[in-house]
């Protein structure tokens, strides 16, 4: 049966924050996208794409990288695109976390955080961490494929306290609240 619901090419998630205060560390916060096969969408990601890594085929890239959110704007930005992605594939969530290398650091700590998830010119969803304040990481965009083999969005955000290797391993399992 067709519909005349248009479904989710190609999306782009954007977050920013301020630099921290001079003498402090850096204030370092990172998009990771993890992949899940059809087979299994809720189990162990088939990759992940973050800083320094894409897809193996291309569909999903870091197209902006910062490691102290100095500059305007947004600081990273991650471009998905679904229309793309092989069969194989059923899910992919989208989270942000912050680097701890120099100690624990929350997004409460972090001032003027946000994140933007954007088809072309349409805002999907929106949101400046204040609900996950005392998290170090969150998921922040959920995108599924249908029976029909379109994409659709599933707005959230849920924290997430560990550090990202723990976070990239839990995000997008049942027990994280997926």
């Amino acid at each position: 049966m067709s519909t005349p619901n248009k479904d989710l090419d190609k999306v782009e998630v954007r977050i920013k924050w301020d630099p921290s205060d001079q003498g402090e560390a850096p204030n370092d916060l990172d998009i990771i996208a993890a992949t899940y096969p059809a087979d299994e969408p809720y189990g162990s990601p088939a990759y992940l794409v973050h800083f320094d890594s894409r897809a193996p085929d291309g569909t999903i890239t870091l197209d902006r990288d910062s490691r102290t959110g100095q500059g305007l704007g947004y600081d990273e930005v991650m471009t998905l695109e679904l229309d793309r992605l092989s069969d194989a594939y059923a899910r992919v969530v989208v989270g942000v976390a912050i680097q701890q290398r120099d100690g624990r650091k929350t997004f409460d700590a972090i001032e003027n955080t946000g994140v933007q998830v954007r088809e072309g010119y349409t805002t999907l969803a929106e949101d400046d961490f204040s609900a996950v304040g005392g998290a170090t990481a969150a998921v922040v965009a959920e995108f599924a494929r249908d029976e029909s083999g379109g994409w659709h969005f599933h707005g959230t955000v849920r924290g997430f306290d560990g550090d990202p290797e723990e976070f990239a391993a839990a995000m997008g399992g049942r027990a994280f609240g997926a």
